[in-house]
């Protein structure tokens, strides 16, 4: 009985802890809901300019988690497979965009790309300008978001058994066939929510980004520029529809991801 009493006293202290926590997340985005007015929130559903910035936000946050995805993932299954000689340190760079402010990240993105730099000089030699351009928007978002998808595919490489891979060897398959037939179907609940983590943050990415592009404005930097210009009225309208067409896009995302996971 007192073991009981005791464990129930327990549950409940760990119960309120978490609830205020829970409180702490949830309040401010309610609060920002129900003080958004309709008639303001209209008028921003309605603006191009927001429109067109959070459709770039997407498709350029898309873009950066597929295509670095073909680098990212090989990284993370030699992480998980192989022990060599400074694999640690390398692990602490992967993990480094995460700790470093991201003002930083962007000055670091943009010492590396800008005109006068020699990637700069190579681009601008095809006509490319990484500064307020797309490209140095995904690059800004992919440098701060690519841990995310190293570490959780990575975690995903490390629960497979090395045996079904040996055993798919012994069996005459090759390790390219083994890796997509076996390692990535078996770790593909780990990458796909390292995707979906890494496309969440590079889309919410603000500090990295407006160092290399203020314009064209991502969705982020359009809501800083509205607070700034308008005051807090508009940057809450502008805050609210983005949350709003991100919650469906991710419920999207784990539905399709789920949906095809169980056929």
């Amino acid at each position: 009985m007192f073991n009981n009493y005791r464990n129930n006293k327990f549950n409940l202290i760990l119960s309120v802890l978490g609830a205020l926590v829970l409180l702490f997340i949830f309040a401010p985005l309610v609060g920002m809901f129900i003080n958004t007015s309709s008639t303001v929130l209209f008028e921003t559903v309605n603006d191009e300019e927001v429109q067109s910035s959070i459709w770039l936000t997407l498709w350029v946050a898309f873009l950066a988690t597929f295509i670095f995805a073909f680098f990212a993932i090989p990284l993370a299954y030699i992480l998980a497979r192989k022990t060599f000689f400074g694999k640690q340190f390398i692990q602490g760079i992967i993990d480094l965009p995460i700790v470093i402010p991201h003002s930083a990240a962007g000055i670091a993105i943009l010492g590396l790309v800008a005109r006068d730099s020699t990637i700069g000089k190579m681009a601008d030699s095809i006509g490319l300008n990484f500064v307020g351009h797309p490209a140095g928007i995904g690059l800004a978002m992919a440098f701060v978001s690519l841990p995310f998808l190293i570490n959780s595919a990575q975690d995903g490489f490390a629960s497979v058994s090395e045996r079904l891979e040996k055993a798919a060897y012994t069996l005459g398959a090759s390790n390219i066939r083994t890796f997509f037939t076996i390692s990535i179907p078996l770790a593909k609940r780990n990458i796909i929510s390292g995707l979906i983590l890494m496309f969440a943050r590079g889309m919410s990415e603000f500090g990295a980004v407006i160092i290399i592009a203020y314009h064209p404005t991502i969705t982020p930097i359009l809501i800083y520029d509205r607070f700034s210009t308008y005051g807090l009225e508009y940057a809450r309208a502008v805050s609210v529809v983005f949350i709003i067409v991100s919650l469906v896009f991710f419920i999207l995302l784990r539905y399709f991801s789920v949906e095809r996971k169980s056929r």
